[in-house]
């Protein structure tokens, strides 16, 4: 009196299940032996994964672990990993550090070039070679916009990145070139009246 359509269905379903499961670990085992041939990067390389940067831990056939900077554990499949654009922030044993500035319209070219050189040369973290880049971006709301771009060792990476843009602030405010804030200019047209403007004590104020 058993009734088998019940256990037929039951194992139809255990079949697809199991069908897609297969079908999952396949492409991610077939994906880590493209990842293992390939070897884009290694145990201990920094890479960043769609948003998730971090270190790899290991690299297995069916999945990549990392350990992202905040101590988080992520695994990813591999066939995400061969699906999604991975970034490798160690593959190279130099990195460019670029820096976006701004000076005020009246400061000369020439002289804040020079100043940024003479930066790079005084810091013991940048290269020499390549040589430091200096590159004038356009015409800002309120500034000159320019680049400067400048190359270290890739271990010294961010305390370089810090320690630049500080001296450069310095050597700029020790030789007077402006770093710009955003201006705006507000304009009523040539008929309007001037605004009023009223300069009142602090106690009538918080009236």
């Amino acid at each position: 009196g058993f009734d088998l359509s019940v256990l037929l269905g039951a194992a139809g379903i255990v079949s697809v299940a199991i069908g897609f499961a297969s079908q999952t670990s396949a492409s991610n085992l077939i994906s880590g032996l493209f990842l293992i041939g390939e070897r884009p990067f290694s145990v201990g390389d920094i890479i960043k994964v769609g948003n998730t940067t971090g270190e790899v831990l290991s690299v297995d056939l069916l999945s990549v672990k990392l350990r992202t900077f905040d101590n988080l554990y992520v695994r990813i499949p591999n066939e995400t990993m061969i699906k999604t654009e991975v970034t490798n922030y160690t593959m190279f044993p130099i990195r460019r550090v670029d820096l976006l500035l701004g000076v005020a319209y009246k400061e000369d070219l020439a002289r804040v070039r020079e100043v940024l050189n003479e930066v790079a040369t005084r810091n013991p973290l940048c290269l020499e070679e390549p040589e430091p880049l200096f590159i004038f971006r356009g015409f800002g709301d309120s500034s000159l916009d320019l680049q400067f771009s400048v190359w270290t060792k890739r271990e010294n990476y961010l305390q370089f990145k810090n320690t630049i843009q500080e001296e450069i602030k310095v050597a700029f405010d020790a030789v007077g070139i402006e770093i710009p804030f955003p201006h705006r200019t507000l304009y009523a047209g040539a008929i309007t009246e001037p605004f009023p403007v009223r300069v009142v004590e602090g106690d009538e104020a918080a009236g």
